[in-house]
């Protein structure tokens, strides 16, 4: 294999970023033709970044069993038993490593933050205090030393001006751990215990700049967030949980809050990695339709266990989530492009947004209302549609080949989908 393409696959492991089908079965082949452990290592993180923490353990077990010295394995290990709430396991794996190399960071910051958790600030405190004696700048000790001073301090104060993602982070594990909210960070996502025992994954990212809309100070943001978190961590929240993304929703009680609430968003197909376990069915066009449970704040994906024996039909739940589509088909603006941004326009200049502003515009182009919306507003189709953000989709007439490439040349934001797409009779298709 080459290696400087293998050499961005495990960057981008080491980064926290799932890999796609392709990327993946290069890093395993490589990874069975490897007499040492690294490679095998990294193909375990690789399912840790997409969620699929069983599937490692039984990687990190074996190569523990080979490589009895290797601090790295062990250090995997123990994510992979907290990603599957085994702490007890996983502070023995962290001892373990911490034998093999005394002082090794990776593992006191993990035992802090376990530490913390369990309401033991004093030793949180000395473990983080160890890592930054050795390294005053390390970074990641920093914000967890500012997370163990405000969970024994009173809740943040006002600050003036916008709230830095370091400072929203640090404020609001501190109340979570305050309000006894079982959760950890993970890199750049929140893991949050819910009352089924199942754990739900939260981008810290999104979750602050939600929770900031409105100029709210950190106090209010962060009560906000408790509030909901806690919701879904109480022992009457109901058991369903599933794959999450950005943030997460409260509870769901019975068919019928389902039929009420489903909604269908397109996905691409690489996101099954991420969103393992959650209800999906092919799109067409390298696309894949979720489920969602409609909340004002947050997006929680439906898992496919949440149908069961009793429960509704995959069929059912698809038909719930596309009739309340049809049902709202989103406004049609004219819009440009001014510097990279999308911007509305004074008059129609061959760019429009299906702009609902709430997360399913691109599945809205799949409904007949939308699409009756769209030939009154643009003209008769086809379409070309760009899917970058998810607060809005871009569409143009394919017969504009000005519009056609203004999309071909826009870029895409990190939870968006890249490239362009045609939207005729046979639904969405690559651009």
């Amino acid at each position: 294999m080459d290696f400087l393409a293998l050499e961005r696959i495990r960057r981008k492991v080491e980064a926290g970023e799932p890999l796609v089908d392709a990327e993946l079965e290069r890093l395993r082949a490589a990874a069975q033709g490897d007499p040492g452990p690294m490679l095998r290592l990294a193909l375990a993180h690789a399912f840790m970044n997409a969620g699929a923490e069983r599937e490692a353990l039984g990687l990190l077990e074996a190569l523990r069993r080979d490589f009895p010295q290797e601090v790295q394995v062990r250090l995997g290990l123990a994510r992979a038993l907290l990603g599957l709430e085994r702490s007890g396991e996983a502070e023995g794996a962290l001892r373990e490593a911490l034998a093999l190399n005394p002082g090794d960071p990776e593992a006191l910051k993990v035992l802090a933050v376990l530490a913390l958790q369990r309401g033991e600030r004093a030793r949180a405190r000395a473990l983080v205090a160890e890592v930054l004696e050795k390294d005053p700048l390390d970074g990641e000790a920093r914000l967890l030393q500012a997370e163990v001073e405000a969970a024994a301090a009173a809740p943040p104060p006002e600050l003036a001006g916008p709230v830095s993602l370091a400072a929203f982070s640090a404020g609001l594990l501190a109340a979570l751990h305050r309000a006894g909210v079982a959760c950890r960070r993970q890199g750049r996502h929140l893991l949050v215990k819910l009352a089924s025992g199942e754990v739900a994954r939260v981008e810290m990212a999104a979750l602050h700049a939600e929770s900031l809309e409105g100029g709210r100070s950190l106090a209010e943001a962060v009560a906000g967030c408790v509030a909901r978190l806690q919701a879904l961590a109480a022992p009457e929240a109901d058991s369903t949980s599933g794959a999450m993304s950005g943030a997460m929703s409260g509870s769901l009680s019975g068919p019928g809050a389902l039929e009420a609430r489903v909604r269908p968003v397109l996905r691409p197909a690489a996101f099954v990695h991420q969103a393992r376990g959650a209800l999906h069915r092919p799109a067409g066009g390298g696309l894949e339709v979720f489920y969602v449970l409609e909340d004002a704040a947050f997006v929680r994906y439906l898992p496919a266990s949440a149908l069961g024996a009793a429960g509704p039909s995959a069929a059912q739940v698809d038909a719930w989530a596309w009739r309340h589509l049809e049902a709202a088909p989103a406004p049609v603006r004219a819009v440009r492009v001014d510097a990279g941004q999308v911007v509305l326009a004074r008059g129609a200049g061959g760019l429009w947004a299906v702009a609902g502003g709430d997360g399913y515009d691109g599945a809205r182009l799949l409904t007949e209302a939308q699409r009756r919306r769209l030939e009154a507003e643009v003209g008769a189709g086809p379409w070309r549609v760009h899917l970058g953000w998810r607060e809005f989709a871009l569409v143009c007439r394919e017969a504009d080949a000005a519009a056609v490439a203004a999309l071909g040349g826009l870029g895409h934001a990190g939870e968006g989908i890249p490239g362009t797409f045609r939207l005729g009779d046979g639904g969405l298709l690559p651009g």
